[in-house]
């Protein structure tokens, strides 16, 4: 009902994206991996938003990026209609499916599993849980593009396939925690995370 409201998919998603996130800035192609939409859809859909005035742009280091205008008249109203609506999804499929290639790229992991801020989970000690072996280096820069990206700390742990399956075996809290709360698999080429949700 409410994308009949407002005109369009695309247009909805990204208000719900704004709304959600007062005084946090998107650039394009970020906003197109968040929601899972068109670059061209996207793009349209921001010139209309800021035509209306709902949204502000602003170039850093001759990259465009958006956010929402606080000081727009219906700001109140809008964020009021989309928290009860529409409430903040998480990370989209393909935004999942673009991190675990961003991740396969500086590294070999058997496991990943994004919680914590990546899956809208607020209050946990832990974001990305990986399994194996990487380039420190190149790890640890893609992290601070993420976390550029997010706009907040991902916070991430990396250790040995033989770690991971001891802990699994013993139950160790720290994993039993991830695993029983909410998150997303987003490798399990092992089987390890299937076996032990089985035998629960």
């Amino acid at each position: 009902m409410i994308e009949q409201l407002f005109g369009s998919k695309t247009r909805v998603k990204l208000l719900q994206l704004f709304l959600a996130n007062p005084g946090r800035s998107f650039y394009v192609r970020e906003l197109t991996r968040k929601i899972d939409e068109q670059i061209n859809s996207v793009r349209r859909e921001l010139s209309n938003l800021l035509g209306i005035g709902i949204i502000k742009s602003d170039s850093v280091n001759n990259k465009l990026y958006y956010e929402v205008n606080q000081g727009y008249k219906h700001f109140k109203a809008l964020q009021s209609i989309f928290s009860v609506e529409l409430p903040q999804q998480d990370v989209s499929p393909a935004s999942q499916g673009d991190l675990l290639k961003r991740l396969q790229a500086v590294g070999a992991f058997d496991v990943i599993i994004a919680t914590g801020t990546l899956v809208g989970q607020e209050g946990c000690d832990i974001d990305l849980v990986l399994v194996g072996s990487s380039n420190k280096q190149k790890l640890e820069k893609l992290m601070k593009t993420v976390e550029l990206e997010e706009g907040n700390a991902v916070r991430y742990a990396i250790m040995p396939e033989s770690e991971f399956k001891y802990r699994l075996d013993i139950k160790d809290r720290f994993l039993v925690t991830v695993l029983t709360g909410k998150h997303t698999v987003l490798s399990d080429t092992s089987g390890m995370i299937k076996k032990f949700q089985e035998a629960k």
